[in-house]
């Protein structure tokens, strides 16, 4: 069973880093699918394998591998202005996994813990990003995070319906 979830991990790291490429350029920000296949590992791998999945995803963009948003990889994106939303993919997939891992017979909560999720990634990603580039939080948010919740309602909603489904099918940590 051990090596069936490290195969699911470099296939859930290998769909965050295809789902960084599929975009909506609407600033310097663009709208991508990152964080659809970030929730989809969190319920799917629960937070211990979720979280490999997301480090591996990190560890490979770090190292220079094309994986992040536009083609991107070197540490130098993780030090910029949007990479503490990368790094908090980690901390969102460790929430999300570990509220879905203790309650996954229950439909409702996986909307719950990908929005906790969203909400705590957002919340590390924005501090970045303010201390990075010196800028207030109301003009951080309204840059970096009010135009991104609608995609992000539609991604929560889509990813919650395809996992439920999913862990009642595999039954992979239960």
């Amino acid at each position: 069973m051990k090596s069936k979830k490290l195969v699911l991990c470099a296939l859930f790291a290998a769909l965050i880093a295809v789902c960084s490429q599929i975009l909506i350029p609407i600033s310097a920000i663009p709208i991508n699918l990152a964080l659809f296949a970030v929730w989809m590992c969190g319920a799917v791998l629960g937070w211990l394998y979720g979280s490999i999945s997301v480090i591996t995803y990190i560890a490979l963009g770090a190292i220079g591998i094309p994986v992040f948003t536009n083609f991107r990889g070197g540490i130098g994106v993780l030090a910029g202005p949007t990479g503490g939303y990368i790094v908090g993919y980690l901390v969102g997939v460790l929430v999300c996994g570990a509220l879905i891992g203790r309650f996954s017979k229950t439909f409702w909560i996986y909307p719950v813990a990908m929005t906790l999720g969203c909400i705590v990634c957002y919340s590390f990603g924005t501090l970045w990003y303010m201390i990075s580039t010196h800028t207030g939080l109301v003009p951080s948010l309204t840059m970096c995070v009010l135009p991104y919740l609608p995609g992000d309602a539609i991604k929560i909603i889509l990813a919650s319906m395809i996992s439920y489904k999913l862990n009642a099918k595999i039954k992979l940590w239960r």
